[in-house]
């Protein structure tokens, strides 16, 4: 149990039914009336934010989100497969629960998989991945003089920006959170 006095930013707990996630925290002692706290919360299976006012006093029951590093296997037919180094366990997780920067991993990648209960709901693509470009068109290095892109595809079916210097066949870093060049590899 964790009263609401105890909050602390990353503090994971259950209301209602869902496991939610402090983000901002407030301790408020008014001059006249009883104190409380103000707080900042998401819903980490949902994503909603939302901001709630609870007694100091007030309790709940803490929530454990577990983090396991897997290996992103395969897909098939709208379902991806996640296997568990340690016992080799297949996970199948379904495509609603991917985010849009998952089109940045490849097979044999490995990613962080959240889940609360034995249920998955969120999977963490690395924040750094090397690509190989696939189709782009020619580009001429030394042709302009502002930082001029051109769209990529990349192995994995995802496009994005990329300078006019690279060409086809070559292998790039990309930030997945941003979904950013960064530099060749």
């Amino acid at each position: 149990m964790i009263s609401a006095g105890d909050f602390r930013n990353g503090v994971t707990f259950e209301m209602d039914g869902n496991v939610m996630q402090v983000v901002e925290f407030q301790h408020v002692k008014p001059g006249k009336g009883a104190a409380f706290v103000r707080t900042k919360m998401k819903n980490v299976i949902t994503g909603a934010v939302t901001e709630t006012s609870f007694n100091p006093t007030a309790k709940f029951e803490n929530a454990t989100v577990d983090r396991k590093t897997m290996s992103f296997s395969y897909e098939d037919s709208g379902l991806y497969y996640f296997m568990d180094p340690e016992t080799y366990d297949l996970v199948p997780v379904d495509k609603s629960v991917l985010s849009d920067n998952f089109k940045f991993v490849k097979e044999n990648m490995d990613c962080t998989v959240l889940s609360y209960k034995g249920k998955v709901f969120s999977v963490e693509p690395p924040f750094f991945v090397e690509l190989e470009v696939v189709d782009t068109d020619p580009g001429f290095a030394g042709n302009t003089a502002t930082n001029a892109t051109k769209p990529a595809t990349l192995e994995t079916g995802a496009e994005i920006k990329v300078p006019l210097f690279i060409d086809k066949g070559e292998v790039i870093k990309i930030d997945t959170r941003t979904g950013e060049y960064l530099s060749r590899a």
